[in-house]
This record gives structure tokens, C-alpha cells and sequence, in this order.
């Protein structure tokens, strides 16, 4: 059953998420639905691996938070928020509706958003040029493996952290921002994204894929990476005045604290009133 509108929803002009995984088992699908819950945009991009159609082939996986994730993307697009979807290379199944309308759901490769301000923006996933998707299709599933296991090794890093009480650690996310590799990876990933708007005559790139959401204009072209739902809880939203923003959602929820127990944390072990106050207790009294 869905849960009741929140009363501080905020309205932006345009929405943009990716990377969602839905199959994966490591996601944070609440922490999404909270969020839409408090979000409500003119329109809403979803820009590629909203489903992981790697995953649910090999193994199935829907637990019921799924299901309020796509009720509430439709309850959306049923007052009249308008949904474009950009599959991704996990979701590339999609690709087959491409230029297809489901009422207010459309389906396209890529797509120039136009701001409040005038400024274009090419929409589209970027898996298309990653070259280890394009052309070592096999070495992307050994990719997805690694990656896999670095979100098992990190539930339990984080179950340690909790412990301790200790703020979410990302294992998958320091290894890109130290490895070497991975940070020329990504800055090509950028490049490949900028010339390509560069390209088409646009002001601005927004893309997803890599699973690092960042926001800049170092190689001249403004180029936004949404991140991911998997880890980071971050997406990009354009306010009518238009401008951009990368919001962490995660960052926003406060942790519900734990009530303190009776009398300054020390356990104590109560006998209940029918045996203090009872004639058994009476009977021992006595004997003392």
C-alpha cells in the first residue's frame, strides 16, 4: 500500500535518474521511492539501467519495494508528469521500443533537453561509448562481476561500520577515486561524452553509466553524471529557474536514533510483580 504524500514535496522543472539496477540485490530502492516521494517534476528522464536485465536473466529477483518504485513513476506520469526513458546497455531489451508512446512513457536512444534558459543538453546513457561495452561485450560481465563483489564485500564492511557507528563507506567508490585506471577511465568516459556534444551542437552533456555523479565545466562543455542508485542515491534536477543541481539523497536522511535504555544503558534483570509482591516472596521475607 502506498505510503501517504508527503507535505513538503518539492516541484522542479525536469528530473534526471540512471542507473537504478532494479535485479541487482545491493540497491537502495527505499532510499528512491523516498525520494520521488518527495519529488515532482514537469518531467522525469530515466536515463539507462533503470533494470538489470543481466541479473534477472540469470536469476530472478522482484521484492514488493520494486513494485512501489514503478507504481510510483507511473502514479507520476498518470497526473501528467511527462517520462522518457533512455535504455542503457543493461537494459538494452528496451532498445527494441525505441520511438514508441505508452500514454505518457516514451522511449528514445538520446534526447536533446532544452532549460528554462535557453541551454541544450544531449540526454542519453554514454554506453554507447564505452569502448568495453561496444567492443569486448565479455569483458563488461567480468567488469559487472568485480563489481558485484565488491557491493557483497562491502555489506559487510559497512556492517562493521555500523557497528561502531560510523557513517556509509563506499569500498567500489574509493577504488575510483584512487585506482589509477579507473580515474583515466572515467576522464576519457568525460571526453568521449563532451566531444560528442561538442559535436552536436549543444551546450551540455547529461549521461550516466559510470556510476560517479559529478557536475563541471573543465573540457568546456558542461558535463552532468547523474551517479547511480545502487550506492551513491544522487540524481540531477533542473529548477525553474534553470538551473542544475546534484543531490545526494542519501546525505539528507537522518538516522532514526535508538531510544536509550533504562537507567543509563545498564541491563538489569526485573522479577515481576507477582513474584515480589506474591506469597513466595512473603514465605522467603520471613525466613531471613
Amino acid at each position: 500500500m502506498q505510503a501517504d504524500t508527503p507535505t513538503d514535496v518539492r516541484r522542479v522543472r525536469a528530473l534526471f535518474l540512471s542507473d537504478v539496477h532494479l535485479g541487482m540485490r545491493p540497491t537502495r530502492i527505499g532510499q528512491l521511492v523516498d525520494f520521488l516521494r518527495h519529488h515532482d517534476a514537469d518531467t522525469i528522464y530515466l536515463i539507462g539501467d533503470i533494470l538489470d536485465g543481466w541479473r534477472l536473466a540469470r536469476s530472478w529477483y522482484w521484492p514488493p519495494i520494486y513494485n512501489e518504485f514503478v507504481e510510483e513513476l507511473l502514479a507520476k506520469a498518470a497526473r501528467g508528469t511527462r517520462m522518457v526513458v533512455l535504455p542503457g546497455n543493461h537494459d538494452e531489451f528496451l532498445r527494441e521500443y525505441l520511438g514508441t508512446y505508452f500514454g505518457e512513457v516514451e522511449f528514445v536512444d538520446r534526447t536533446v533537453h532544452t532549460t528554462a534558459l535557453g541551454r541544450t543538453y544531449l540526454v542519453m546513457h554514454g554506453d554507447q561509448f564505452d569502448v568495453v561495452v561496444a567492443h569486448a561485450k565479455w569483458l563488461a560481465h567480468v567488469g559487472d562481476w568485480a563489481y558485484r563483489m565488491a557491493l557483497r564485500v562491502n555489506i559487510f564492511i559497512n556492517w562493521v561500520r555500523r557497528r561502531l557507528r560510523r557513517p556509509y563507506w563506499s569500498l567500489s567508490a574509493w577504488a575510483k577515486n584512487k585506482v589509477k585506471n579507473a580515474v583515466s577511465v572515467i576522464g576519457r568516459f568525460e571526453e568521449a561524452l563532451t566531444l560528442e556534444a561538442r559535436d552536436t551542437g549543444v551546450d551540455g552533456v547529461i549521461c550516466g553509466h559510470i556510476h560517479f555523479a559529478d557536475m563541471h565545466d573543465r573540457l568546456g562543455i558542461h558535463y552532468i553524471n547523474t551517479g547511480d542508485w545502487v550506492e551513491s542515491c544522487t540524481a540531477v534536477c533542473e529548477t525553474y529557474e534553470g538551473q542544475f543541481e546534484l543531490i545526494k539523497w542519501s546525505a539528507q536522511l537522518q538516522p532514526v536514533p535508538k531510544p536509550p535504555r533504562e537507567g543509563g544503558g545498564v541491563l538489569r534483570l526485573r522479577r515481576r510483580k507477582a513474584d515480589v509482591d506474591g506469597p513466595e516472596a512473603q514465605r522467603q521475607a520471613s525466613q531471613r
